[in-house]
């Protein structure tokens, strides 16, 4: 056999949404599931467990679903993919409602007293039934006279972190891996959140800021949305040297499908349907340390110092 019907060296990470959700019962459910499948290997007793096997690579998403449905509607994630080349060299993320808990653009409007009708078109466009291009647009138009100090409020008082964001950049970064945050929001947020992250780099939009100190409702053109995103993993992956299969990509919205379906573990973060059907893989339950579980990576591995002493 040849090509992706030839049997490959698989591993099945089954990731629980919070300590002690994966019992025995469910490990053995999700082998029953997989063909050839080996002993589990624990990666946090409870937590998370690889099941290691063999079968056609090209399979690996149909080989998920199967695990999915032996699971029973368990709170618990499931990513298959090649057992060689899990630990990655490059981390691209986005970074509204993947990296933190909130769209930037929708608590900015929240001020002005747009939120509902800004909102309603952010959804719209993550969605992928609008152009993102036009969409970010018409949405930084309706924030002019805003004054850009408002940003401050937002991040101290509105801004999240997403659970496991700094353990997940962290630990890759004290294992040799360069990490970029890329979004379609604004550098007025994403330079300082980045750093709080212990990101390398960031890139995004730029607004444009009258000589009050009060947003012009415009946004330096060109847009940073899906093609730069896209652009940006293809840059850094020629810079830094490295093979595709080295690339860890994550988002949720439409403008991060083209630099998902690009990454060597391209993964939908509690994505929109369009985007989850385009990812080689998805997380719905757990936090974002589930992408270090998917490099086999175990608790004690973990790292969080180097970004909390970016944050301070």
């Amino acid at each position: 056999m040849s090509g992706e019907h030839a049997s490959a060296s698989l591993v099945a990470t089954l990731i629980s949404a919070s300590p002690g959700g994966l019992d025995v019962g469910a490990i053995e459910r999700a082998r029953s599931a997989l063909p050839a499948a080996n002993a589990p290997v624990w990666l946090a007793p409870g937590m998370a467990a690889d099941i290691p096997f063999s079968a056609p690579a090209g399979e690996a998403r149909a080989f998920a679903n199967e695990v999915y449905a032996a699971l029973a509607g368990a709170c618990a994630d499931v990513i298959v993919q090649p057992a060689v080349g899990r630990r990655k060299k490059l981390l691209l993320t986005d970074m509204d409602s993947t990296m933190i808990g909130q769209e930037c653009i929708d608590e900015l409007a929240d001020h002005v007293g747009v939120r509902p009708h800004v909102a309603a078109i952010t959804e719209r466009a993550m969605r992928g039934e609008i152009d993102f291009e036009p969409a970010l647009r018409a949405r930084v138009a309706l924030l002019k006279g805003l004054p850009v100090a408002v940003v401050d409020d937002v991040i101290k008082n509105r801004i999240r972190l997403t659970p496991g964001a700094r353990v997940l950049v962290s630990t890759m970064r004290r294992n040799g891996a360069y990490t970029c945050l890329v979004t379609g929001g604004f550098t007025l947020f994403t330079e300082r959140i980045a750093a709080m992250l212990g990101f390398d780099e960031s890139r995004a939009n730029k607004l444009m800021v009258d000589a009050d100190g009060r947003l012009t409702g415009e946004v330096y053109e060109p847009i940073f949305g899906r093609a730069a995103k896209l652009a940006t993993l293809v840059e850094l992956t020629r810079r830094l040297n490295l093979g595709a299969d080295e690339t860890l990509v994550a988002g949720d919205g439409a403008n991060d499908i083209a630099m998902i379906e690009a990454a060597g573990l391209g993964v939908a973060y509690h994505a929109k349907p369009k985007v989850a059907a385009a990812a080689a893989a998805s997380i719905n339950h757990a936090d974002l340390t589930a992408l270090l579980y998917a490099q086999g990576y175990r608790p004690n591995e973990f790292v969080e110092e180097m970004a909390e002493r970016r944050a301070n």
